[in-house]
């Protein structure tokens, strides 16, 4: 910890007859006092453990200071507190909150540093040096191995296996200002990007995949769906999978695909020419009923529809005319799910618009800085992607796990930092024990208290 020294006193503007004065000499302080949540659900998830397994590292023990669980775990909890820059560590290597999330109070081997690591040390985790790389990167990341664990994280948060499960595929841009492998001009953004692919069950993410942009949408999702629904069958052999992505997803092979193995689906579907003229009389009806009631109306279509050249067959469309205050709106949806078990209305305005939550969950992201990929290399901007989406899922189970009976149960993950992370408390380091005095005047101390009985009581028997 850094040494404690009195310093002069700043004087302001008196207060009713108080002078008011400040001065660096506080003590050992932090603004971080909320993440003791994160390390005690972290402890009982043993989530850091299990990412840093996804790595191979390289480097000679007997001179390793910083664990590769330590590094790891200061990425993550790093974004997860709003520290987006590996320059942060360097300030927050003194941040006795670090240190007791590494279980680390001094160093190891060496006097002459911190109980976790800067930014040098923290670099070389995430980047390959173009000179003597092998000399200086001595950490790989596994791709498939961390694939592999969000999926099971995903599985392991459920008691027992859901009868239904929708998957939701949806791709965005991560915009670009340097030149970074893999950069390319995007028409539809107009900007230089990334296209990075997300699967999301409801608030689980399954995927986080950084791509480059000169691609199709849809590029790389069935084979992705295709490792997901095999794995979760593994261990869940029985339940029902729907896919729900918008027509950028609406491709012959990810659809016969699913035709071919039970999965459901349901896609957003470019209009056309054909599809307006199907739809036609339905939209003549509910332009008749907004001029009518002066409201906006919706008419629904159902019918069988295949493309010119493109389709192998004829498929389920619904087509959704409606008339609003502004003017037609026509939409269409494709889908695998027959009649018999959910008619057009609910199929498109309970089924299909419910993927929006998708969007939300991409927003979380980047509240996590998964846009920040201003690494040279794709490797070390998937890497990034990895440790936003890891301290996305923390945050989810402490959603989950202990603010499910609290206002903060639906919060946005930049909301519970806020509120719950970011506590001001002075540190108080003695013999026996580290005692954190938060600010007595903290507006969200029941949420905190609840948050640490329910973490008590899901891990009490791993001690």
């Amino acid at each position: 910890m850094p040494t404690e020294c009195s310093a002069d006193l700043f004087g302001f503007a008196p207060v009713e007859g108080h002078k008011v004065v400040a001065g660096f000499d506080g003590g050992t302080i932090t603004s971080n006092a909320g993440a003791l949540l994160l390390g005690q659900l972290d402890r009982g998830l043993g989530l850091i453990q299990r990412f840093a397994s996804c790595f191979t590292d390289r480097r000679d023990p007997r001179l390793v200071e910083h664990r590769l669980e330590t590094l790891i775990g200061q990425r993550v909890f790093g974004l997860a507190l709003g520290y987006e820059d590996l320059n942060d560590h360097d300030e927050l290597r003194k941040d006795p909150v670090f240190a007791v999330l590494a279980g680390k109070l001094t160093p190891s081997l060496r006097s002459d540093c911190e109980a976790v690591a800067g930014k040098s040390t923290l670099n070389r985790l995430e980047h390959t040096p173009k000179r003597h790389g092998a000399k200086y990167h001595k950490i790989d990341c596994a791709n498939q191995e961390v694939d592999a664990l969000f999926v099971d994280l995903f599985l392991e948060a459920h008691e027992k296996a859901p009868s239904e499960i929708v998957l939701d595929l949806d791709a965005t841009d991560i915009p670009l200002h340097g030149r970074q492998e893999g950069r390319f001009f995007h028409g539809y953004y107009d900007n230089y990007c990334y296209l990075p692919l997300y699967v999301f069950c409801g608030t689980h993410v399954l995927l986080s995949r950084m791509r480059r942009s000169n691609i199709d949408g849809s590029a790389g999702a069935l084979e992705e769906i295709v490792r997901i629904v095999r794995q979760l069958r593994a261990r869940w052999p029985h339940v029902r999978i729907i896919l729900r992505a918008d027509s950028g997803f609406a491709r012959e092979t990810l659809m016969t695909w699913c035709e071919m193995n039970r999965v459901d689906y349901v896609f957003g579907l470019a209009r056309n020419e054909r599809l307006e003229e199907i739809l036609s009389d339905s939209m003549v009806e509910a332009t008749r009923e907004c001029v009518a009631t002066g409201k906006a109306a919706r008419v629904f279509k159902d019918f069988r529809y295949r493309t010119l050249d493109s389709w192998s067959a004829d498929r389920r469309v619904i087509g959704k005319a409606e008339h609003t205050l502004q003017g037609p709106n026509p939409r269409f949806v494709v889908t695998s799910i027959r009649p018999g078990k959910m008619a057009a209305r609910p199929l498109y305005e309970e089924l299909y618009c419910a993927r929006g939550e998708a969007e939300n969950r991409i927003g979380e992201q980047f509240e996590l800085f998964a846009d920040r990929t201003s690494s040279a290399t794709m490797a070390a901007n998937q890497l990034r992607l990895y440790f936003s989406a890891m301290a996305y899922t923390l945050i989810d189970a402490l959603r989950r796990l202990a603010l499910k009976h609290t206002q903060l149960a639906k919060a946005a993950a930049q909301t519970i930092r806020l509120k719950l992370f970011k506590l001001g408390a002075q540190v108080k380091i003695s013999v026996r024990r580290i005692h954190f005095a938060i600010a007595s005047g903290c507006p969200n101390q029941v949420e905190f208290a609840m948050a640490h009985l329910y973490l008590r009581r899901a891990f009490a028997s791993s001690g």
